[in-house]
């Protein structure tokens, strides 16, 4: 050892290099020397220990279902959520039919507009999809089907079919448009030298639902990929010589504080429906929230188990209402007093007659009814045409004050 010190670094380096591996350490006094650090050493037991972990298994989805459920941060439960009935409304008719086009969710900070939306994930139900398919394909629909898919049905191939759960995706704001429509796969054009599309947050949202957090501070130009992509219910992707279409239905959820800015008028127009969520005034309320998360922080599975027969009531309802849905009729003059009032209200486009139509439908399936009455269309109406009344992007959002006026006056 000293005259190892004693000589050049080089000279030192050319002799470890020379130097077998397991002669490097040098044992002294019943220690080893590693990189200069003494190491205390037991006889007969190695001092380096290999943990192997990421394992492959084989489990099938169920179990691989359950584990994902498991290994997640838990929710707060929806049915425990204290007031703020035109929010929860607005999210329950869109999981009832998706077609609505979603809901823009404005108002105060610390009002749970988070906490509602996320809770919404425990009330999903589960749909039937194409097994290893990355765009959610439905077997039974062509519209929610991607073309690789489709061309495989056509073919007479049989492909494996399993139930999953909706899908909620959350989209941060420092999100890039490549991640969230997708790109060409790094990996594969490397390694096997061919261009492959590589799915973004958009393919994983098909057939679920897609949470921005408040959308009001979301880039432009990523909030008019997102709002054409649900208007359309598909995502293009051109780049890098890849050329792709695939599905992107999904439920576009957004909220936001109106005091950090609002969305302009015509994306606003791209949300189905608007709900104001306003501070709850009421003492004895607020009481009964603090303590509610207050039980929910100190151990939340137990406080999830207290609110397991309210979430499966509402679970099986929202099932009901969306297998009774296709048969809920509103009758003809309703339909016209509905388009009576938009345009009286001068709203531009349709998308208000036919968001109201749906909504009343969808709430008229949730109270268990098979026929749309005029006070379902009194309850949905403030929120599917308040935010498409403002014609100046400095003006407020009508806070509905204006609609109900006119839906009564037309339904007198």
């Amino acid at each position: 050892m000293a005259s190892l010190l004693g000589t050049s670094s080089s000279a030192a380096a050319a002799i470890l290099a020379s130097t077998p591996l397991s002669s490097r350490s040098w044992q002294s006094q019943g220690r080893k020397f590693y990189g200069g650090i003494r190491v205390p050493v037991k006889k007969g037991r190695s001092q380096f220990h290999v943990a192997i972990s990421n394992v492959a298994t084989e489990i099938n989805p169920a179990q691989e279902q359950k584990l994902a459920e498991e290994s997640q941060r838990p929710v707060y439960p929806f049915a425990a959520i204290v007031g703020q009935d035109e929010m929860k409304l607005c999210l329950l008719l869109n999981v009832i039919d998706p077609k609505i086009g979603g809901v823009m969710i404005m108002g105060d900070r610390g009002t749970g507009k988070s906490t509602t939306v996320r809770s919404l994930v425990d009330l999903l139900p589960e749909i039937k999809v194409i097994s290893g398919d990355p765009f959610n394909s439905d077997p039974d629909d062509q519209e929610v089907m991607s073309a690789e898919v489709r061309d495989k049905l056509r073919s007479g191939q049989q492909l494996p079919i399993s139930r999953t759960k909706i899908n909620m995706v959350d989209l941060p704001l420092g999100a890039t448009e490549d991640r969230v429509c997708g790109t060409i796969d790094i990996e594969k054009a490397l390694t096997e030298g061919v261009k492959a599309f590589e799915p973004g947050l958009l393919a994983k949202a098909n057939r679920g639902i897609l949470y921005v957090d408040e959308v009001n501070l979301l880039d432009d130009h990523l909030v008019d990929v997102l709002l054409d992509s649900a208007a359309s219910g598909w995502n293009t992707v051109e780049r890098e010589g890849i050329s792709i279409s695939h599905p992107a239905r999904f439920i576009l959820i957004g909220s936001g504080n109106p005091e950090e800015g609002e969305l302009r008028p015509q994306l606003l127009d791209r949300f189905g429906m608007h709900a104001q969520v306003g501070t709850v005034r009421d003492a004895e309320l607020r009481v009964k929230i603090v303590e509610e998360r207050a039980r929910f922080d100190k151990n939340p599975k137990e406080f999830r188990e207290s609110y397991k027969a309210e979430q499966e009531k509402l679970q099986n309802q929202i099932d009901s209402a969306r297998n009774a849905l296709s048969a809920v009729t509103i009758d003809h003059d309703l339909r016209v007093k509905i388009s009576k009032v938009c345009a009286e209200l001068n709203v531009d486009g349709l998308r208000g007659d036919i968001v109201t139509n749906r909504a009343a439908r969808a709430l008229a399936a949730l109270k268990g009814r098979d026929k749309v009455t005029p006070e379902d269309i009194a309850t949905v109406i403030p929120n599917c045409l308040r935010h498409r009344l403002r014609k100046d992007p400095l003006e407020s959002i009508d806070s509905g004050v204006l609609v109900v006026e006119k839906f009564y006056e037309v339904f007198a």
